[in-house]
């Protein structure tokens, strides 16, 4: 069964806007600040973040639309790699309302794959599916995110800003069962130093059991940042409603959500020659780009004596393959 109607940035905030019109902002307000809390410090692993639907609300105001952006952008780095790969069945681990979920179903617009959403929260549940009546062809299953769970076989599997509430244990636990259940795993964590830390642990495990890293890294060997020294990590901008900007307190009609991710798969892929690992720096005539490829991390400049190359050195973002592909 395909989706009713399409999966894209509009028509979450779309949902968004119909579910939170009438929750009294003092409560959002609240919640979102608690929730911030927990985002920013030590999550307790015995209980779900989301209590009841106030936090729920909240929280699909808050993070919503930031984690779809990230997620949207892992995907598209994944698809780049394996343009003629389409997954037909997913499961969205941790995926609480559903974000993860929304991305997926964009990025597969044409024939979204059927997707299973598991989450320990029921009322995160219960307002994800909520927002994805007649968008996302899902089914919303209770499960405990953690050493025990099993998941059914699945072409993609995605975890996205889950590792950091769980213990060392079950994160490791739970890669392995990815990797053993899945064709393709995309793991998106915060793009902090410890959240790098995780993605580079996750990395690691599913190169041991075999995959291939599709994206960012043009490579699958070590990572070439010295521990401490330095982490990997992406940008995606965010469009902000007015309901989204009342809700975080914020004003302008945008914000950077960073991430840190790896995308890692069973079957053949063609990684990105390189990937742009910092906001390229545009001088006078020149620009400069930070670049990490399969002999590690170095930084290229192009000058206007590079022709058309130069023009496409300005257009180019943080986190896109260089160079481009009809320069290889």
């Amino acid at each position: 069964m395909n989706a009713v109607s399409s999966a894209s940035a509009d028509s979450l905030r779309a949902a968004l806007a119909a579910v939170l019109d009438g929750l009294p902002p003092n409560r959002a307000a609240q919640a979102v600040e608690r929730l911030i809390a927990n985002y920013r410090g030590t999550t307790p692993t015995d209980a779900p973040v989301l209590r009841d639907r106030s936090d729920v609300a909240a929280y699909a105001a808050y993070r919503m639309p930031a984690t779809f952006e990230a997620v949207r952008g892992a995907l598209d780095a994944l698809r780049a790699a394996a343009p003629d790969w389409e997954p037909r069945t997913h499961t969205d681990v941790g995926g609480g309302t559903g974000a993860a979920s929304w991305a997926v179903a964009e990025a597969w617009a044409q024939e979204p794959p059927r997707t299973t959403v598991l989450d320990w929260a029921e009322p995160a549940l219960t307002l994800g599916r909520e927002l994805a009546a007649g968008v996302l062809d899902a089914e919303w299953r209770r499960e405990r995110i953690g050493s025990a769970l099993s998941l059914a076989e699945a072409d993609l599997v995605t975890v996205s800003y889950v590792l950091k509430e769980l213990t060392e244990a079950d994160r490791t636990a739970l890669v392995t069962e990815a990797a053993r259940a899945a064709q393709a795993v995309v793991i998106v964590e915060p793009g902090t130093p410890d959240g790098y830390e995780r993605i580079i642990a996750a990395r690691t495990r599913l190169v041991e059991a075999g995959f291939t890293v599709a994206a960012p890294c043009p490579h699958s060997g070590a990572c070439p940042i010295v521990p401490g020294t330095d982490w990997c990590h992406f940008s995606a901008r965010v469009s902000r409603s007015s309901l989204h900007r009342q809700v975080k307190g914020g004003s302008l009609p945008y914000e950077d959500e960073k991430f840190a991710y790896v995308a890692a798969v069973r079957f053949p892929v063609t990684p990105a020659p390189a990937r742009i690992t910092r906001r390229p720096q545009i001088r006078k005539g020149l620009v400069q780009l930070e670049l990490c490829g399969p002999e590690g991390l170095g930084r290229d400049t192009v000058t206007k004596r590079h022709g058309p190359l130069y023009k496409q050195a300005r257009d180019a973002e943080w986190g896109d393959s260089w160079p481009p592909e009809e320069d290889l």
